[in-house]
């Protein structure tokens, strides 16, 4: 008779499936992934067209944590771009990539130069922002003073207290910056003013960074020769890195060796899955219910429950008694939705200057006339995600909400409507487009707004089932990056091998210093 107890996980992205993994090395808890969609790797999944793959939303495989960081590099050692095999150290681990083309050769990791840039009255702007000659000429000498000025006003009269994310910009760039290079786009991501979102948003995802920060970094760096290897960073503010680990074939190419793990090691995966209820007594998650494809139910007993899936959807899902004021604050919760148009190009009009393709991993767009938000040049990520080099693969990215004009709209319309904005602002001539693929990807990012100001009910609502853990993006409704999401997820069963049921220290992870963010990761 199997006496193993079982840990039901909900949702097969990084948390998930990281705490699935750290079951099966571990412990003999056994782990049973559902998800509800057909595909593994959540937000970090990889989408594949026609031979090429997209990154959907552009994950840098870099933290502030050596724990990820080890785990990374525990299943991809890191090569360099071409596969010639290169012995790495991080965190006294030694490793020697094969440059062998079997499957495990694939299983790499890129050592890749990071390279980020604002589109902006039709020029590119260095990100983060430098006050140096080339931005002052291109901004102006009118303008320029205006930031000057506005930026010494917000020192000497910071705005107190600092109650929105608007208070939060003004504070540590100024007003006239705040309106030139934050406001517009921070409003196409979130639908909403910046003085209707929380400061608190601000703080987890910009902690560390302000002008003074990126000026001195920029000095610090001038003279300096950029290395060609090398990812130890941890002085460095986050958004200011000047390279990035990434997955040969993308993102999903390492949620889907996980996954494959996690069932070597006897570990289950439900694809197409969906929990319709959590079974509640005595302060306790019993069992979970599921629906699959068919609409046949199964009911799982649980040990543990681990749960990514959004915050909103997991309180209808409770069928214990819960408060009339806590199902309130759920389902005033609000998301934010995402669109990625990929297009094939044969040449963008916009290039370097010698005439080379760009080689930014995303543009953010702060042209005013168009609703993208960012451009990704895919060949940049890797090579290795563009089927036929000779094109540029790219990602326009759109912020929109379920049921929108927008989102509303066939694939068709959204391709059109995407290749005309790129052409309004001079991006690309349509007729250099060659194909085209539309993904939607919904609650992509949770909102600080709507009735988030009163989420604290929940979160002492939902810790007092001993067994119940939210883990990662969604399942916390906290903005956290794929290394936070992990280390959720590792903390999760750090305590349940513990037997400890306090999930303060899982609340703490991108909170606490250590694990803050800074401005590049402010923009999705």
């Amino acid at each position: 008779m199997d006496v193993r107890k079982t840990a039901v996980i909900i949702g097969a992205g990084p948390a998930g499936l990281t705490a699935a993994l750290e079951f099966c090395r571990r412990s003999e808890v056994h782990p049973i992934v559902v998800e509800s969609t057909a595909e593994i790797g959540g937000l970090s999944r990889t989408i594949r067209y026609k031979g090429n793959r997209m990154d959907v939303g552009g994950h840098r495989f870099f933290s502030k944590s050596d724990r990820v960081m080890n785990w990374w590099t525990e299943l991809f050692p890191i090569a360099h771009e071409d596969g010639v095999a290169t012995a790495v150290r991080y965190q006294n681990q030694q490793r020697t990539v094969s440059a062998t083309a079997d499957a495990e050769s694939e299983r790499v990791l890129l050592l890749r130069p990071r390279r980020s840039r604002i589109y902006f009255l039709r020029r590119f702007f260095d990100y983060p922002l430098v006050l140096n000659a080339a931005t002052l000429g291109a901004l102006g000498l009118r303008r320029t003073l205006r930031i000057g000025c506005s930026y010494l006003t917000a020192k000497l009269a910071p705005r107190k207290p600092e109650r929105t994310l608007e208070d939060f910009f003004i504070n540590r760039f100024g007003s006239e910056l705040f309106h030139t290079f934050f406001r517009d786009y921070t409003e196409k991501v979130w639908g909403v003013p910046c003085s209707a979102i929380s400061a608190e948003w601000g703080a987890r995802r910009i902690k560390g960074l302000s002008l003074r920060a990126a000026v001195v970094h920029f000095l610090r760096q001038q003279g300096k020769p950029n290395p060609a290897s090398g990812i130890a960073q941890k002085s460095t503010e986050t958004s200011l890195i000047e390279r990035f680990l990434y997955p040969k074939l993308g993102p999903g190419q390492l949620w889907e060796h996980v996954a494959s793990l996690v069932q070597q090691h006897g570990g289950e995966i439900r694809l197409q899955s969906t929990v319709t209820g959590l079974h509640c007594a005595d302060d306790q998650v019993h069992a979970v219910t599921v629906c699959d494809v068919r609409g046949a139910t199964t009911t799982i007993a649980a040990d543990y429950v681990l749960s990514t899936m959004p915050v909103r959807d997991l309180i209808r899902a409770l069928d214990g008694p819960v408060p009339d004021a806590v199902r309130k604050v759920g389902d005033g919760l609000l998301y934010r939705d995402f669109i990625t148009v990929g297009l094939l190009v044969e040449t963008l009009s916009l290039t370097e200057k010698d005439g080379s393709r760009l080689r930014d991993t995303w543009i953010y767009i702060q042209e005013p006339d168009v609703r993208m938000g960012r451009l990704q040049i895919f060949n940049n990520w890797s090579p290795h995600l563009v089927a036929d080099p000779s094109q540029t693969w790219i990602g326009l990215e759109y912020f929109c909400e379920e049921g929108d004009d927008l989102w509303s709209r066939d694939d068709q319309s959204i391709a059109d409507f995407a290749i005309a904005e790129a052409e309004t602002i001079g991006i690309l001539r349509r007729s250099a487009v060659t194909d085209w693929h539309v993904v939607r990807v919904p609650k992509s990012y949770p909102a600080y707004f709507g009735t988030y100001d009163r989420f604290p009910e929940i979160v002492a609502f939902v810790s007092r089932f001993r067994n119940l853990f939210l883990i990662g993006r969604n399942g916390m409704h906290k903005y956290n990056n794929q290394d936070h999401s992990m280390l959720t997820a590792m903390a999760a069963v750090d305590a349940i091998l513990a037997g400890d049921t306090d999930k303060s220290a899982l609340w703490a992870i991108n909170t606490e210093q250590e694990y803050s963010e800074s401005q590049s990761e402010a923009r999705p």
